[in-house]
């Protein structure tokens, strides 16, 4: 397996919901193992390194019928999907019942077609793993129940909503501290030394099958929070994390198996620590939403060795589509910005379309919505642009901002630079509703003594300009409400 880039762009696909989409388009059933070449090729022209395959493994009936018998689910499928259908559910791809791709989507068989198909196009492949919890007809379930929190009959008859009696036992429901439990998973006990070295085999054995795996809530299997979590249910806290147990055992046979962790809670340097390439950036979305320009320049200060093993985004399956809650130009500018920072960039399938509806991930069908095809340029344009060697793998600088006494505009302008070798990239971006007036101060000396010529890789237009005045007193920019720059520099 070849290394990874630094700074990899990942593709997140819903596997079922895009095969079926392909089935219909074709006339006949389309998996994994015959997905149509131009199917890859197009994903291969969107300048990805990586595609997500979420959900490719087996689904639970088990976990199915108890989806079935929850309202609370049912009127989310149904505002999702106003033609909803029970054969619409196909479960959760988060109720695992067995590490092994569903037959639907073409087995392992067709997983083995799909990988070599990217590979021929340079990309690699991410897959799931979960590591709290599994479906209550996963075979551990009867042949290793230790593997498991347990309860009795009295927990059950208090707390049905947290317990389920299956197999003659009782088991807790899965779930992470600050919500109700899952009802259609188990919680396995993290701290179960055994469960530990059967959970290595699983995913050396993943690993054997993809590139690397994105860690379902990675942080609920922390040592302090598992047990905050669960407390004498569970045992004493082992003398070793479970991620750093994991992970070095796997690594040791595929050194070069990316693990990606879904994080909160401020937790991505703890996880980073114990072995993880990249943790979501949830602070940076939020940020992007809610606050200002000056909330997201304070969290691109941080140090590279940390922000440089952050995953951002600006929508995922667990997140609303982008375009539902950023207006149309607050979308762009909110990606000009993650697109263009240290660290992996994840976009998500049918975001470049403008897909508005976020799909509940228990449903293999998804409602018709138009395609945007001023969003898709934009997206194929910015892709584009970052592919370059000196974002993939140059330095990268925050870049300072000053305006006048009586315009401080410039609190509103964010910019960063990237250089090298030869070439330099300047991004600015206004991220407000209103205009903006900054200078920009540019880090490098060698712009001194020439005329430089600036060419904006979103929009095309060319600016000539001092390379001293760049240096000195700042380049002078006027944005638009979320406007932003993406200029490369060439002298004259």
């Amino acid at each position: 397996m070849n290394p990874w880039a630094k700074y990899p762009v990942i593709y997140e696909i819903n596997a079922w919901v895009w095969l079926e989409e392909l089935s219909l388009g074709s006339g006949g059933p389309v998996t994994l193992a015959n997905v149509p070449g131009e199917e890859w090729d197009a994903i291969a022209g969107l300048n990805a390194d990586a595609v997500w395959l979420m959900g490719v493994w087996e689904r639970s009936p088990a976990g199915i019928a108890i989806a079935n018998q929850n309202s609370g689910l049912l009127e989310d499928f149904r505002r999702a999907l106003p033609d909803y259908r029970p054969e619409d559910n196909v479960g959760s791809p988060y109720c695992v019942r067995q590490y092994m791709v569903d037959g639907h989507l073409g087995g392992p068989q067709g997983l083995a077609v799909a990988r070599g198909e990217l590979a021929r196009r340079g990309l690699k492949l991410i897959l799931d793993f979960v590591p709290n919890h599994v479906a209550p007809d996963h075979s551990w379930v009867i042949h290793h129940p230790d593997y498991f929190i347990q309860g009795n009959t009295d927990d059950v008859r208090g707390e049905p909503a947290s317990f389920i009696e299956t197999a003659g036992k009782v088991f807790a429901c899965g779930r992470d501290p600050y919500f109700p439990p899952w009802p259609d998973v188990l919680q396995l006990n993290a701290f179960e030394s055994t469960l530990r070295q059967t959970v290595i085999g699983t995913l050396s054995d993943i690993a054997s099958q993809c590139d690397g795996v994105r860690c379902d809530m990675a942080m609920l299997v922390i040592n302090s929070i598992f047990e905050r979590t669960w407390g004498n249910r569970v045992g004493g806290r082992p003398a070793t994390e479970y991620w750093v147990d994991v992970i070095s055992a796997v690594k040791k046979g595929h050194p070069n198996f990316l693990f990606m962790a879904e994080a909160y809670w401020d937790l991505e340097w703890e996880l980073q620590q114990q072995g993880f390439d990249y943790c979501y950036d949830k602070r940076l979305y939020d940020r992007l939403e809610h606050d200002n320009a000056e909330s997201v320049r304070l969290h691109l200060c941080a140090g590279l060795d940390y922000q440089g093993k952050l995953v951002r985004f600006i929508e995922n399956h667990d997140e609303p589509r982008a375009l539902s809650v950023f207006s149309c130009e607050k979308e762009r500018a909110a990606a000009v910005t993650m697109t263009t920072i240290p660290g992996a960039k994840l976009f998500h399938e049918g975001q470049f379309e403008g897909r508005q509806i976020r799909l509940p991930v228990f449903l293999g069908r998804r409602p018709a919505e138009p395609a945007d095809p001023g969003l898709q340029v934009f997206y194929r344009t910015l892709l584009k642009a970052a592919s370059s060697e000196g974002l993939r793998s140059g330095r990268w600088q925050l870049c300072d901002r000053t305006g006048w006494p009586d315009n401080q505009s410039c609190f509103n302008v964010l910019s960063w630079c990237w250089a090298k070798e030869e070439e330099r990239c300047l991004i600015i971006v206004n991220y407000s509703g209103e205009s903006a007036q900054a200078r920009i101060h540019v880090p490098w000396d060698e712009l001194r003594g020439k005329v430089w010529r600036l060419r904006d890789a979103l929009s095309g237009d060319t600016y000539d300009r001092s390379g001293d005045e760049m240096r000195d007193s700042g380049l002078y920019v006027d944005l638009a409400p979320w406007g932003y720059h993406f200029l490369s520099f060439n002298p004259l």
